[in-house]
């Protein structure tokens, strides 16, 4: 189960950063301006991210056996329509991208699905395989633009579609719930009320927003920023970014195992640290190779073990029956939390001519974080287990 939640994941995560990999070619195609560019790759973030809301609720009460199938299928339509004529106009490329965010919200559904085959010491880490699925961005980062420039811009697209549509009749045909597992009875608004009232939300959608929320905007707006800070070749930026993506992939899973057996408090920590340090260095754009390369490596590494560790925090806090509600909250302030960068590099940019302004702000909103880590959250952490 947890093996067929994280490729479900991948596949619409996959799904989900189509048009990041293809922004700077957008942009040449259809002479946009930095802002649009920006605006064309943030779109689905948001979507995916807000989603995430309902669709983590729905999940509480219909489960991901039947969630899962729906919203693969819902997403192949969006991914056609890009591939099949959306990509030649911005209006197209916009009205495509907000329905693509739909793939986006399949966190929401997996985290709940995962989090009630695992018992509670075992959960960090499960939830931290199956958010390894965010690999998904590095599948669109290096198969994208090949795909496009051998065989047309039709090509990833549709591939990616067929792969939607047999994860969808699989999982329809495969996937179970787990035996026993909280099933809510109040009304989805009641739900999401009472799920506002809870610490955990809160404290955990603050800390995702910057961790997870600054993977997702890398893995968006890296291949822009590498292109126009340093001249990279849209495939070798294209490339970059999907390192930068597999490595953070692989230490979500590293995030939620040491939160398991140090705390999450202490990963987030050491964690927003590390992220403090990588935005200060970079906000000077020293030269890629190493000083860079080992900036933005660094907070990969960071930003993966951070996400994983946010997540073991909700395993760890938040009630049974409402695992999904609080989800989903928590992967909509993530989400959103990577809408906003890419939309402030590209102003900065087009202001200053500098990204530095950015990187700096990155700096700030980490450390903030990282004394809330450190406070708040450590006492609330605290009090859960007295």
């Amino acid at each position: 189960m947890l093996a067929l939640a994280t490729v479900g994941f991948a596949l619409n995560f996959w799904a989900w950063a189509l048009l990041s990999p293809l922004g700077p070619r957008f942009q040449e195609i259809l002479e946009l301006s930095s802002m649009e560019q920006s605006l064309i790759v943030a779109v689905p973030v948001i979507v995916g991210s807000v989603g995430r809301i309902p669709v983590g609720a729905l999940t509480d009460r219909f489960g991901g056996r039947v969630m899962f199938p729906l919203v693969s299928a819902a997403t192949i339509v969006p991914v056609l329509y890009l591939g099949l004529s959306g990509h030649t106009s911005l209006a197209g490329l916009l009205i495509g991208g907000f329905f693509l965010g739909i793939g986006g919200t399949a966190f929401a559904i997996g985290v709940p699905f995962v989090n009630a085959w695992f018992p509670p010491e075992r959960r960090g880490l499960a939830v931290g395989i199956f958010g390894a699925g965010m690999g998904g961005t590095a599948i669109s980062a290096l198969t994208t633009v090949q795909l496009v420039k051998d065989h047309g811009t039709a090509t990833p697209f549709v591939i990616t579609a067929v792969a939607l549509a047999l994860y969808a009749v699989l999982a329809y045909a495969v996937l179970r719930d787990a035996p026993g597992r909280s099933v809510p009875s109040q009304p989805l608004v009641s739900r999401l009320a009472a799920t506002a009232r809870l610490e955990i939300t809160w404290q955990a959608s603050a800390l995702y927003a910057v961790a997870f929320g600054g993977y997702v905007a890398f893995s968006v707006y890296l291949p822009v920023y590498l292109r126009t800070a340093y001249g990279l070749e849209q495939a070798d930026a294209a490339n970059r970014m999907a390192g930068f993506v597999v490595l953070a992939v692989l230490m979500r899973p590293i995030g939620g195992w040491l939160s398991d057996r140090f705390g999450p408090v202490r990963v987030l920590a050491a964690s927003l640290a590390v992220v403090v340090a990588g935005a200060v260095m970079q906000s000077f754009t020293m030269d890629l190779a190493p000083q860079g390369t080992v900036a933005f490596l660094s907070m990969a590494v960071a930003l993966g073990a951070g996400s994983g560790a946010t997540f073991a925090l909700v395993s760890l806090a938040a009630p049974a029956d409402k695992v999904g509600s609080v989800t989903g909250v928590v992967g909509a302030a993530g989400g959103l939390g990577g809408f906003l960068p890419p939309l402030v590099m590209g102003a900065v940019y087009g202001a200053t001519g500098s990204y530095a302004i950015g990187l700096a702000l990155l700096a700030l909103v980490a450390a903030a974080a990282l004394v809330f880590t450190l406070t708040g959250v450590r006492r609330a952490v605290e009090r859960h287990n007295a």
